[in-house]
C-alpha cells in the first residue's frame, strides 16, 4: 500500500465509526429513555437477561455501551452483580448484528432488483430521506431518525471508502505472508485482541476484516483467530468505565473480559483439537464479508450457550479477582449517583428517587434517634445523629447538582415534574436532620445538667415525641413509596402537632408563674416545642409538594 491508501484506509475507518456512533445515538434518542429502563427492570431471569443484553445492544448497536450502562446499574445499587453476568453474555452476542447490517455494503448492481437493492443506491435514497427528514422537519424525533439514517449512510461510506483502499492487497506478497503467520492460533487472536483495543470497537474490527475480505485472500483459518481475539478485545472500553467505581461496578466491568476469555478458550480448545483428528475442510474456504458476519455470528453464540449455565462461576471469578476492601461493609452512607446515566434521563431520575429516599430513610431515623435520647441518653446513639446530619447536607448538595445536570437534556413534562418535586423537597429534609441534631443537643444538655421536667411537663414532651414519630414515619413512607393516601394524613397530624404546642407553651408560663418550673428549664423546654413545630412544618411541605396537581 502507497501512503495515499493508507490515508484512504484511515479515513474509511474515521468514517465507519463516526456513521456508528451517529446511528447509534440517534437510536439512544429515539428509544426516547424505553430500552434502558427495560434492560434495568426486566433482567430478572437468566433467558430473559440474556435476550434483553442481545435485543439492546443490536438496537444501540455497541456491546460496550451496554456493558457500561450495567456497571452503573450494579455501582448505583439498581442491579445485581449476578443479573448483570447474563445482561453482558447478551450484549457479547448483540454487537455481531453490526456485521451483517455491513453486508448491505457489499451487494452488487445487476439485474434491475440488483441495481435498487445495490450499496450505491440504498445509500444515496436513504441519504436523500435522512438530510430531507433532518432539515425540514422541526419535530426532534423526526429529526433524529433523519440522523440515524444519515449515520447509516456515514457507515457504508466509511466501509466503501476502506473495501477501496484495501482492494490491492490481494496482490501484494507482502501481505499474502503476514497472512499466513495467522495460522498460529494464538498470534492471530492477540492481534485481533491489540486491534479491538486501539481501535476501542469490535464492530469497527469485524467491519475491517470485512473490507479485507474482498481482496479474495482470507481464509477461515486466519479468520477465526482475529474474531476470537477481537471478542477479547471488545472488553477494554467496559474496564476503563470501571475506574472510580465500587468495588461491585469494578467485579460488572469485569465480567465482560473474564467472560470473552473463558468463551474463546472453550471454542479454541473444542475446534483446534477436533481440527488435529479430523482436518475440517473449510479452514481453507475464502471468506466473504457475509462469511464473516455468520462466522462472527455463530462463535459468539456458542461462546453465549457454553457461558450460559457457569453464570454463578463467572460471577464467583470476578469476586476472587476483586476482593472486597476492609471496611468497606462498615460504610453507613453512600451517595449512588453516576455520571454515566446522565444522557439516559429516566434512568438519571430513578437513580436521584433511590438516592434522595435514602436521604429521606436517614433523615427520619436521625429524628426517631434523637426522640429517643430525651428518654434514655446515649453517647453512640448521639454520634450517630452527628454524622447522618453531615452525610444528609452531602446528600444535598450531590442531588441537587445532579438533578439540575439532568434538566440540561432533552426532558419530558412528567420528568420535569419528579425533578421539581425532588428539587422542592431536598431542603426539607435536610432541615428536619438539622433540627434532630438541634434536638439531640438538647438531649445531651439535659443529661449533662441533669434536668428534671415537672410531671405534666414530661407528659405532654411524650405526648408531642409519639406525634412526632408518627408524622416522621409516615412523612418518610409516604415520599419513598409515593404514597399520596398517606401523604394526605401528615396535615391533620400537623394541625394536632401545632395545637398541642400551644398548649404547651400557655402551661409552660403558667408553671413559670407558680414556679412548678424554673427559667433555665424553661428554655430547653422552650427550645424542643420550638424544633419540634418547625420539623412538623417541613414534614407538612413534603406532604403538600406530593399532592399539589
Amino acid at each position: 500500500m502507497d501512503i495515499s491508501q493508507i490515508i484512504q484506509l484511515f479515513c474509511g475507518i474515521s468514517l465507519f465509526l463516526f456513521g456508528m456512533s451517529l446511528m447509534g445515538d440517534g437510536l439512544k434518542k429515539l428509544s426516547g429513555d424505553k430500552l434502558e429502563p427495560i434492560l434495568h427492570k426486566l433482567s430478572n431471569t437468566r433467558i430473559k437477561a440474556v435476550l434483553l443484553g442481545t435485543g439492546v445492544t443490536a438496537v444501540i448497536q455497541s456491546s460496550c455501551a451496554i456493558a457500561v450502562m450495567v456497571v452503573g446499574f450494579v455501582n448505583s445499587g439498581m442491579m445485581k452483580v449476578a443479573q448483570a453476568v447474563n445482561v453482558i453474555l447478551g450484549a457479547i452476542l448483540g454487537t455481531s448484528i453490526t456485521g451483517w447490517i455491513l453486508c448491505l455494503s457489499y451487494i452488487e448492481g445487476g439485474g434491475s432488483l440488483k441495481v435498487l437493492l445495490s450499496t450505491s443506491t440504498l445509500t444515496g435514497l436513504v441519504a436523500v430521506l435522512g438530510i430531507l427528514l433532518r432539515m425540514l422537519s422541526k419535530k426532534k424525533g423526526v429529526q433524529t431518525t433523519g440522523d440515524i439514517l444519515l449515520g447509516f449512510c456515514v457507515l457504508m461510506l466509511g466501509m466503501k471508502t476502506m473495501s477501496e483502499a484495501v482492494s490491492g492487497l490481494g496482490n501484494s506478497p507482502q501481505f499474502v505472508n503476514a497472512l499466513s503467520t495467522l495460522s498460529s492460533p494464538l498470534i492471530g487472536i492477540l492481534i485481533g485482541a491489540l486491534f479491538t483495543v486501539l481501535l476501542q470497537s469490535a464492530s469497527a474490527a469485524v467491519g475491517i476484516l470485512q473490507a479485507l475480505s474482498v481482496t479474495g485472500v482470507m481464509s477461515f483459518e486466519n479468520t477465526l483467530p482475529l474474531l476470537l481475539g477481537i471478542s477479547i478485545g471488545a472488553a477494554a472500553p467496559v474496564m476503563l468505565s470501571s475506574i472510580g467505581a465500587e468495588v461491585s461496578g469494578k467485579r460488572t466491568a469485569l465480567i465482560y473480559p473474564v467472560s470473552a476469555t473463558l468463551g474463546v478458550m472453550f471454542v479454541a480448545s473444542v475446534f483446534y483439537t477436533t481440527d488435529t483428528i479430523v482436518h475440517f475442510e473449510f479452514r481453507d474456504t475464502v471468506m466473504t464479508p457475509f462469511n464473516i458476519a455468520l462466522a462472527n455470528t455463530l462463535l459468539r453464540l456458542i461462546m453465549v450457550l457454553f457461558l450460559m449455565p457457569f453464570s454463578d462461576i463467572i460471577e464467583s471469578l470476578a469476586a476472587m479477582i476483586i476482593t472486597d476492601k476492609p471496611g468497606d461493609e462498615a460504610e453507613t452512607f453512600h451517595i449512588h449517583l453516576e455520571d454515566r446515566f446522565l444522557p439516559y434521563a429516566a434512568l438519571a431520575i430513578e437513580q436521584s428517587r433511590r438516592t434522595i429516599n435514602e436521604m429521606a430513610h436517614a433523615s427520619g431515623k436521625s429524628l426517631i434517634r434523637s426522640l429517643s435520647l430525651m428518654d434514655n441518653y446515649d453517647e453512640n446513639l448521639y454520634r450517630k445523629v452527628y454524622d447522618a446530619e453531615d452525610a444528609v447536607d452531602k446528600y444535598e448538595t450531590a442531588i441537587g447538582n445532579y438533578l439540575l445536570r439532568i434538566t440540561q437534556n432533552d426532558i419530558s413534562a412528567s420528568q420535569n415534574e419528579s425533578i421539581a418535586l425532588f428539587l422542592h423537597t431536598l431542603s426539607d429534609f435536610e432541615r428536619i436532620s438539622d433540627h434532630a441534631l438541634s434536638l439531640a443537643k438538647s438531649a445531651r444538655e439535659i443529661f449533662e445538667k441533669e434536668v428534671r421536667f415537672s410531671t405534666d411537663a414530661g407528659n405532654e414532651l411524650s405526648e408531642l415525641f409519639r406525634l412526632m414519630r408518627s408524622q416522621a414515619r409516615i412523612t418518610t413512607e409516604a415520599f419513598t413509596e409515593a404514597d399520596r393516601y398517606k401523604a394526605a394524613q401528615v396535615g391533620p397530624l400537623d394541625n394536632q402537632i401545632e395545637a398541642l404546642c400551644d398548649e404547651m407553651k400557655s402551661n409552660h408560663i403558667r408553671r413559670l408563674q407558680e414556679k412548678k418550673c424554673t427559667i433555665q428549664h424553661g428554655f430547653i423546654f422552650n427550645d424542643i416545642v420550638n424544633v419540634c413545630e418547625q420539623i412538623s412544618d417541613h414534614c407538612t411541605h413534603i406532604a403538600e409538594a406530593m399532592t399539589e396537581e
